[in-house]
């Protein structure tokens, strides 16, 4: 396995959404407390990117094992398993390494934070494998966004708050959504796209629950769920007022990315640009939040 087909099987462009979480919790506890302890910053991130290019090699193996990567639909280049011939053993093995190497700051966080890191940390470890692993994953299921938004985001957002901070925070919880359906909506927007394959693999996902017509539609109510939430929390002063301003222009644009989205067409043919599309509108969305934080933090508390 070269280094580049490794990071096909760790699929690294897709580290934009943890990253993203990563730092968006940072800025809010920033925001909130005015500063985080840097060490813990940094063994933070260096536990989440390997843990999540674990995981995602984990998916690469089981959907090459449970034949989901069928190259009778899939024409993705990324896999390799199927595309180049790469030992889906060798895969496997580079997901447990991967994990081994998130161990050790994740130890060293526990020892500093205590025990409610590693339990929660055990949970999105169980959650990441039977995404993809067992008779019948979660990512099999109708439940594939509800898991992927709700701990990519959520529960992650709230435990780097947790590490940075020794503390739960509700209102973290809260500030949390908006990352959590923009992430789901990534999600919604592969099934939508790999319904004909996903269907023929015998998966029973959102999309293919919804039906083909109607599986566009949980991305725009999604990505209206993250608008309307982040009008939400402004409103409650969870987050700061810049927020209204720079989320409305980012609709705009979301809201045209989308129409070109839906002129496209879901489809394994259009999967390519389509991902493109809501990568844009997502990283879109964590910048608009960014900037709001940054913002009110420099400028106008200065």
């Amino acid at each position: 396995m070269t280094v580049k087909q490794f990071l096909f099987i760790v699929e690294i462009r897709t580290k934009i959404v943890s990253v993203s979480t990563f730092l968006l919790a940072l800025s809010y506890t920033l925001w909130t407390t005015g500063s985080v302890p840097l060490h813990l910053v940094i063994l933070t991130f260096i536990a989440a990117l390997f843990v999540d290019m674990g995981t995602t090699g984990f998916n690469s193996y089981f959907d090459w094992y449970h034949n989901v990567d069928d190259p009778k639909f899939n024409k993705e280049d990324a896999k390799v398993i199927i595309h180049e011939g790469v030992s889906p053993g060798s895969a496997l093995i580079a997901s447990i390494a991967c994990w081994m190497v998130a161990f050790v700051p994740g130890v060293i966080i526990t020892v500093m934070r205590g025990l409610p890191v590693i339990a929660i940390g055990a949970v999105c470890l169980l959650v990441g494998f039977f995404y993809s692993a067992g008779k019948r994953p979660i990512s099999f299921t109708p439940w594939g966004e509800f898991f992927a938004g709700g701990f990519l985001g959520t529960v992650f957002f709230v435990l780097c708050n947790y590490i940075f901070t020794g503390t739960f925070s509700e209102k973290a919880f809260l500030v949390s959504l908006p990352q959590s359906f923009s992430i789901a909506a990534i999600l919604s927007t592969n099934n939508a796209c790999d319904f004909d394959g996903d269907k023929a693999a015998g998966r029973k996902t959102l999309a293919i629950l919804a039906g083909k017509k109607l599986s566009p539609y949980i991305i725009y109510t999604l990505e209206f769920l993250w608008l309307i939430s982040l009008f939400m929390l402004t409103a409650f002063k969870y987050l700061p007022g810049i927020v209204l301003p720079l989320a409305t222009i980012v609709a705009v644009i979301v809201s045209h990315e989308l129409y070109s989205m839906h002129i496209r067409g879901y489809t394994h043919a259009t999967k390519g640009p389509n991902m493109g599309s809501i990568s844009k509108i997502f990283l879109l969305e964590t910048a608009g939040i960014l900037a709001s934080f940054a913002l009110d933090f420099f400028v106008f508390r200065s």
